[in-house]
């Protein structure tokens, strides 16, 4: 009997040690099943929450079907889980860009270059903002193409004496381009050869601030390379033709380090500082 009765306590303790560790036991697998099921949450916000790849709209470009590549890229754009993500809209713009060169007669497509151009300036503005301009730099030679295109259309329509209709396109160019000083120099020229003085020496004082912080344009593309350059010395003109000479040599001054190879500059710049004809 007191053997019995001595053995109560261990008895008791095994139970109370078996009890204490099956609570154990049920803790840390109530703890291993809670992190599978928030490790499953966790994943399954993350898959929800990033970016789709767009494999639809990069097959729809390779077939050259521009056409239904806009109407797709578009409705990304219109989706509030996907109206700021920048694919969609680089694609819009890469779409009716391609369209605007066939010379399509469809009327839905009547302002396809324009279109582009805006739709692009929302791609590079939202991928500035959300993914610091990786896609920019992933899109750079279609940027760069796209600018030219705008560029030659500036070109053409100064070097014809359309300085009302080259503003127009300089205001676009704006949109789609990070360097805008050459854009405001243009615009200034533009401005004081359609007549509106005052506007001009805005964009000039405008063009001045962002002057001061260029330390090189290795970065620029070529399209904001020669907008630099035309903007530069069609307002050097217009401050030459007014008297400013003093003026003019000095802008000149301040970027040829940078198109002293470029002839057309150095026959202007000769022209405007020397007095050469």
């Amino acid at each position: 009997m007191n053997n019995n009765l001595s053995k109560i306590p261990i008895f008791r303790a095994n139970l109370r040690f078996g009890t204490i560790f099956e609570i154990v036991l049920k803790k840390q697998t109530n703890m291993k099943q809670f992190i599978a099921v928030f490790s499953f949450l966790m994943l399954s916000v993350m898959a929800y929450s990033q970016s789709p790849e767009y494999k639809d709209l990069r097959i729809l470009y390779a077939d050259a079907n521009y056409e239904k590549l806009v109407q797709q890229a578009e409705k990304y754009t219109l989706k509030d889980k996907t109206k700021k993500d920048t694919p969609p809209y680089f694609w819009l713009a890469k779409g009716l860009y391609k369209i605007s060169l066939s010379g399509t007669d469809d009327p839905d497509f009547k302002n396809a270059y324009k279109n582009a151009i805006k739709f692009l300036a929302k791609g590079i503005k939202y991928d500035l903002k959300y993914n610091g301009g990786d896609m920019a730099v992933e899109e750079a030679e279609f940027i760069d193409n796209f600018q030219m295109t705008l560029y030659e259309t500036i070109a053409n329509e100064v070097s014809g004496g359309g300085f009302k209709r080259a503003s127009g396109w300089v205001i676009r160019y704006q949109k789609i381009s990070t360097n805008l000083v050459g854009a405001k120099y243009m615009m200034g020229a533009c401005k004081y050869n359609d007549g509106d003085k005052t506007t001009a020496r805005d964009y000039w004082k405008q063009g001045e601030v962002l002057l001061k912080e260029i330390e090189s344009i290795d970065n620029y593309s070529e399209a904001d390379r020669n907008l630099l350059m035309i903007g530069i010395l069609y307002s050097a003109q217009a401050l030459n033709d007014s008297r400013q000479q003093d003026k003019a040599r000095t802008l000149l001054g301040k970027v040829s380090q940078w198109f002293e190879e470029d002839e057309v500059y150095q026959e202007l710049y000769d022209e405007i500082v020397n007095g050469n004809t």
